[in-house]
């Protein structure tokens, strides 16, 4: 069975109260319903350099345009089994500073993404409910690049 790559780019961002935006949204996974807290990322589109294709994610999944790199927090692999096929994703984060509270709508590219609806929780809750271990890893980086 061939490997599918996968190169994202995403944000952990920080509004001024300290907090970081999440995605949250139910979806069904081997015929379960879950529940997921996400961070904003997506696909680095031909291109796009990463910093691009993570504010861009950003914006397109939460809304929430003004928003400013500060750091980059780095590279994960996952590898994951998705609709019978293997996957290998190459996730790279930016720390995020928002500068406007001004919201968009959101502007989803498939139906699972639709279900997206951003909230905003303090670097502890966030780290705690990321429903990935990659995710979480990058807020645990963030949270330590702030203190």
């Amino acid at each position: 069975m061939s490997t599918k790559h996968h190169k994202t780019a995403g944000g952990v961002v920080f509004n001024a109260q300290g907090q970081i935006l999440v995605l949250e949204r139910d979806v069904t996974r081997n015929g379960a319903s879950v529940h997921e807290v996400r961070l904003p990322k997506g696909h680095i589109d031909p291109g796009e350099s990463p910093e691009q294709a993570a504010v861009r994610e950003v914006h397109e999944e939460s809304g929430f345009g003004g928003v400013e790199i500060v750091m980059d927090l780095g590279t994960a692999r996952s590898a994951f089994a998705f609709q019978g096929r293997q996957h290998t994703r190459d996730e790279r984060y930016f720390l995020m500073w928002l500068h406007s509270e001004h919201r968009d709508a959101p502007q989803p590219t498939h139906e699972e993404e639709a279900r997206f609806g951003p909230a905003w929780l303090s670097p502890t809750e966030a780290e705690q409910r990321m429903t990935y271990a990659s995710e979480r890893t990058f807020v645990g980086r963030a949270r330590k690049a702030l203190s």
